[in-house]
């Protein structure tokens, strides 16, 4: 279900200069950094590239809904860790992108743990927004 713009409660705002081989850079000053392609595609892979900077806000977003579902069913997540794995490659369309969650959460079994991470799949704005467009492979 999408949100209309008056439900809306922050907005990022990011330019870009160069695309994939440039810099990009956040409205507030907070985030300001090279981009290159990574020697795997070409590039110099000098600076960071955009399924990297996809990989930290799914994982950051993703461990923020870990939490949510964690504190709804009573479950200890602390000292837990969520990455985000994000591959680029090609398909018919050009370019398209693959990502694996996985998570290391310590204090619950393995059957709760990948119980809480389908849940929070289900909660996370980034999984809401990839859901039907990319795989998302999940992992305890």
């Amino acid at each position: 279900m999408s949100i209309q713009q008056s439900d809306v409660l922050y907005t990022a705002v990011a330019t870009a200069e160069n695309g994939r081989d440039g810099r990009v850079a956040t409205h507030d000053g907070t985030l300001d950094v090279v981009v290159n392609p990574p020697k795997e595609m070409g590039g110099s892979g000098a600076g960071t590239n955009p399924e990297q900077l996809f990989a930290a806000g799914y994982s950051a977003c993703f461990q923020g809904a870990l939490g949510v579902v964690a504190r709804q069913e009573k479950a200890d997540i602390s000292g837990s860790t969520v990455t985000a794995e994000v591959g680029i490659g090609k398909n018919d369309d050009g370019f398209g992108i693959i990502v694996k969650i996985s998570a290391t959460i310590p204090n619950v079994d393995a059957a709760t743990a990948k119980d809480l991470l389908e849940k929070a799949h289900q909660v996370c704005p980034y999984s809401k927004a990839t859901r039907g467009n990319i795989t998302v492979d999940l992992a305890v």
